[in-house]
């Protein structure tokens, strides 16, 4: 059994420019003490086949929790646009925010993002170089959660 289980992912700034850092509130409940910090990630995917092109926007460690329910709101930074192969840019991504404990995953919540132009012309017509300025990106509100057994 888990002692950490995520309530909630709400995030505060969706749909948001693609160049926008990511604004998001987590939820979670503890049943047991911890004596350590738990560590949050939040990595962006633009490629599934190309693992080292995936992006660690932030992490942070929150601690000491207590038992009951907890929030925390996190800040990550945008992707960075040259790590982006150009035929990834436009259409889905994923977004994955991990949860570990004495460097031991427990948890991890993946969406899809969408991002593509800020309207219609350029979506119909996009333009030869990318233009990232003009870029929007939309998060899936359906989550796929993943959970692993830890020793805590």
């Amino acid at each position: 059994m888990s002692s950490v289980t995520i309530r909630n992912v709400e995030f505060i700034n969706n749909p948001a420019k693609f160049s926008d850092v990511y604004q998001f509130r987590v939820t979670f409940e503890c049943i047991a003490p911890l004596k350590d910090d738990l560590e949050w990630k939040l990595i962006f995917v633009s490629c599934p086949e190309k693992e080292d092109l995936d992006q660690e926007l932030d992490d942070c460690l929150v601690g000491p929790v207590p038992i009951g329910i907890n929030s925390f709101e996190f800040e990550g930074s945008p992707p960075d646009p040259s790590k982006i192969p150009p035929e990834d840019v436009l259409g889905v991504a994923a977004l994955i925010l991990t949860g570990s404990y004495n460097d031991q995953e427990f948890v991890r919540v993946g969406y899809y993002q969408n991002t593509e132009y800020d309207n219609e012309e350029m979506k119909e017509t996009p333009p030869a170089k990318i233009a990232f300025e003009r870029l929007v990106r939309d998060i899936s509100a359906k989550p796929r959660v993943t959970r692993f057994q830890i020793k805590w």
